[in-house]
């Protein structure tokens, strides 16, 4: 079942099964703001209780405005000139208003990126009989000149003191050391740091981690959450998506305490020094990428 109504004079699009009711913003770059599963009582994504749900201008800054749900950032990160053009941080997609269709019991949303060209399609259903989102996505260059870019999903969840972050990647290196509970600078084997095992949630102690993780054998990455009984995970393409981000506030980050689930299609942060290690997506004038995601929101 899929309905409609509006919040705050957005619309919200809602998929709704047995298990899982779901829900979506179009004009917020197709934002999901809610997956709740229904037999387990839980809502699985984290918002920032401080702010409205609002429509942003091109330009906005990220982080004072970060209401949480799941994001998807494209073409880049931070606010960077790529190909001649000067991209906003976090992307344009954060703050395009997508237009969107229900169609047999699928939402559709699309739309074009104003700078960078990139035609954007999102296709969003629920498994019947599995707490499971599907996504099927097309990402096309209508710009007439190659694009380097960055595509990466951005899962803020809600989390506990021992909840734990599984992934099957081997490697790890901490994007910032200055802002870091942990010092080392090279990379090391996830999960063990330090004598500390990263993969553990720990309290609200006003400390932070953020990781690139890669070497994965496969494209999984969950938190396993509620004593061990709770699992939101993100299922893709590792082609698409060879590298996996983890952001985590335990306070330190503005107050928050969450964390955040990232597979992403580059490494580093910056496009341009990603592009200069061929280890970003690239399309030519008039390609497509075209890949489906899977996200498992339910028991262990």
């Amino acid at each position: 079942m899929i309905s409609q109504r509006r919040e705050s004079g957005l619309m919200i699009l809602r998929l709704e099964n047995d298990l899982l009711h779901v829900e979506l913003a179009p004009a917020l770059g197709g934002k999901f703001t809610s997956v709740y599963n229904k037999l387990l009582n839980k809502e699985f994504l984290w918002h920032n209780d401080s702010l409205p749900l609002e429509k942003l201008e091109p330009g906005a800054d990220y982080d004072s405005n970060f209401w949480g749900g799941i994001d998807e950032l494209l073409p880049n990160d931070i606010p960077e000139k790529v190909d001649g053009i000067a991209y906003p941080d976090h992307g344009e997609l954060w703050t395009t208003a997508l237009d969107y269709a229900v169609d047999n019991e699928k939402v559709i949303l699309s739309g074009t990126l104003p700078q960078s060209r990139l035609f954007y399609q999102k296709t969003v259903s629920l498994e019947e009989g599995l707490p499971q989102i599907k996504t099927e996505y097309i990402i096309r260059n209508l710009s007439g000149g190659t694009r380097y870019f960055l595509w990466k999903l951005h899962a803020a969840l809600q989390i506990t003191s021992g909840d734990r972050m599984e992934t099957p990647a081997a490697t790890a290196r901490i994007v910032y050391p200055g802002s870091s509970r942990f010092r080392v600078a090279s990379e090391f084997h996830w999960p063990e740091i330090e004598g500390i095992n990263a993969a553990i949630v720990p309290p609200k102690d006003q400390t932070m981690d953020f990781f690139y993780l890669y070497n994965s054998p496969e494209g999984i990455m969950k938190m396993i959450s509620g004593k061990g009984k709770h699992c939101f995970a993100y299922q893709y393409d590792q082609a698409v998506f060879p590298y996996q981000w983890y952001f985590a506030s335990y306070g330190q980050f503005r107050d928050h305490y969450t964390a955040i689930l990232e597979p992403a299609s580059a490494m580093p942060v910056s496009v341009n020094e990603a592009a200069a290690l061929r280890q970003c997506s690239v399309l030519e004038p008039g390609g497509e990428m075209n890949t489906s995601v899977t996200i498992y929101a339910g028991g262990v």
